[in-house]
């Protein structure tokens, strides 16, 4: 019987909470990082201890950020139960009675849409404000044999969604190899296997045609992608974004004005925004 690794185990204490931790999730994912689990106070993080060296923070540029207060603890970890973990963690939620987002071993509940999501390393469980107020948008909208984009799909989960309300067909985007594996995954699981899943940024979309974009992704980015998702929407074509705080918004809408599109409703929780915007 093989024997079962050993990891070290760090402990992320972080001040504010976000955006800092998605982004010391992604850079810890590609320092070697294998498993995450959010808590009320930070993160907490996992690598084996074959793959861990000393300067295996070294390149964690959000620690050294003087925007957010970073402190950690580590120890040596003889075997992690996973499964055990998430249950310890990420508990289901359920958006406005209708859409529900749950781990494999949480018990079904009674919602129109069920969605099975094992995040591992990837953002978008719904419980972010960001995933929690796309989901909304989506559940008011008619995706009905509409053409959908996911950008920056990170778990999957609205791809997912959008499927199971008709939207056809479904393509799912992200730059991190993690989240595009991921991605496959959680398609499979939720047998959403017309879904197309692509790695990459938005020049994968260059030759291609939506009737609504999702990007749910941080404010640089969509203000640097702007152009380019317009260039991709249909005449009156829907745009969705999020990943940004309400103080963003009049910059956000600021290019998306000079790009043809105009705000249609904003939904905030908790100082995060997802904005419905449509092209003239």
């Amino acid at each position: 019987m093989a024997t079962p690794p050993i990891y070290i185990g760090y402990d992320f204490t972080i001040t504010p909470l976000q955006p800092a931790t998605e982004i010391l999730i992604a850079e810890l994912g590609y320092a070697g990082f294998e498993s995450f689990v959010e808590t009320t106070e930070g993160v907490k993080a996992y690598i084996q201890k074959e793959e861990w060296h000393a300067n295996v923070l070294e390149d964690i540029h959000v620690l050294h950020s003087g925007e957010f207060s970073i402190t950690y603890t580590t120890q040596e970890i003889e075997q992690v139960n996973w499964n055990e973990e998430w249950e310890k963690n990420f508990t289901p939620i359920i958006v406005d009675d209708i859409c529900s987002v749950r781990a494999p071993f949480h018990e079904q509940p009674k919602t129109e849409y069920d969605i099975i999501i094992e995040p591992k390393m990837s953002f978008g469980t719904g419980h972010h404000e960001t995933t929690h107020m796309m989901i909304q948008h989506l559940l008011q909208t008619d995706v009905a044999n509409k053409k959908v984009l996911d950008m920056g799909c990170g778990t999957g989960v609205l791809a997912i969604l959008a499927a199971m309300k008709g939207a056809t067909p479904v393509d799912a985007v992200d730059i991190d190899n993690w989240c595009y594996l991921n991605t496959l995954e959680n398609i499979e699981r939720n047998a959403c296997n017309d879904i197309k899943v692509y790695e990459g940024d938005v020049t994968i979309i260059a030759d291609k045609q939506y009737d609504i974009i999702i990007a749910n992704i941080n404010r640089n980015i969509l203000i640097a992608d702007i152009q380019s998702y317009v260039k991709s929407l249909s005449s009156k074509g829907t745009l969705f974004l999020s990943g940004f705080y309400k103080v963003d918004l009049e910059q956000i809408t600021e290019v998306c004005v000079a790009n043809g599109l105009e705000c249609y409703e904003i939904i905030e929780r908790n100082d995060w925004l997802a904005v419905h915007y449509m092209l003239k």
